[in-house]
């Protein structure tokens, strides 16, 4: 299998994010070892959870520790899901905080907006009838 395009989201606890991402995208990871998660989210994206730990190694001290962002919106997934409301629930059961309800925007899709237990804003969407 041909290597994918990864976007890779640090977090604070591997072990949580992978168990609260299984159950918002519906998937198993199809790599889960230390230090590294890895969901296909589409044919051809991957969706890497690593730890601000390992992160932190390789960038040694150039820049910020990844840690001092907690609970900031630093990255944006926009998710199309089938059942946007049933995926949104799904998530705050999972301990995702509810940042805006599902409603129609204006460019088209229905969506309503959480974030993830470190912070990560997660859009769940479906395109307006």
């Amino acid at each position: 299998m041909p290597k994918l395009p990864m976007i890779i989201i640090y977090v604070a606890d591997q072990e949580r994010s992978t168990l609260f991402y299984k159950v918002i995208l519906k998937k198993e990871p199809i790599l889960n070892v230390p230090g590294m998660a890895e969901f296909q989210i589409t044919n051809d994206m991957l969706l890497g959870i690593m730890p601000e730990s390992s992160i932190a190694k390789i960038l040694e001290d150039k820049t910020p520790h990844p840690s001092k962002g907690n609970g900031i919106p630093r990255c944006e997934l926009y998710l199309f899901s089938e059942n946007t409301q049933q995926t949104f629930d799904l998530a705050i059961k999972a301990g995702a905080k509810e940042i805006s309800k599902i409603q129609a925007r204006d460019w088209g899709d229905t969506v309503g907006y959480l974030a993830d237990p470190d912070g990560h804003i997660i859009a769940l969407a479906k395109k307006s009838d």
